[in-house]
C-alpha cells in the first residue's frame, strides 16, 4: 500500500511546490508594479484597498516613507 501512495504523494508535493512558486512570483510582480506606477496604485486603491494597505505598510517598515502621502496628495489634486 505504501508503494502505491508514493507517486500520489510526489504529485501532490510537486503541485504544492508549483503553487507556492506561482504565489511568490505573483506577489513579487504585484509589488514591483505597485512600486513603479502611481496610476496602478490608484487602480488598486479602488479595487483592492487592503492589498494597497499591505504595500504601504511594507514599504514603511523597510524605511521608505512618504509614498502614501504623495499618492493621496496627487489623487486629491486630480479630483479638484
Amino acid at each position: 500500500m505504501a508503494r502505491t501512495m508514493e507517486p500520489l504523494a510526489r504529485k501532490i508535493f510537486k503541485g504544492v511546490l508549483v503553487a507556492e512558486l506561482l504565489g511568490v512570483f505573483g506577489a513579487y510582480f504585484l509589488f514591483q508594479k505597485m512600486n513603479s506606477s502611481q496610476d496602478f496604485r490608484q487602480t488598486m486603491s479602488k479595487t483592492f484597498p487592503f492589498i494597497l494597505e499591505v504595500y504601504y505598510k511594507s514599504t514603511e517598515k523597510s524605511g521608505m516613507y512618504g509614498i502614501r502621502e504623495k499618492d493621496q496628495e496627487k489623487w486629491l489634486d486630480s479630483k479638484n
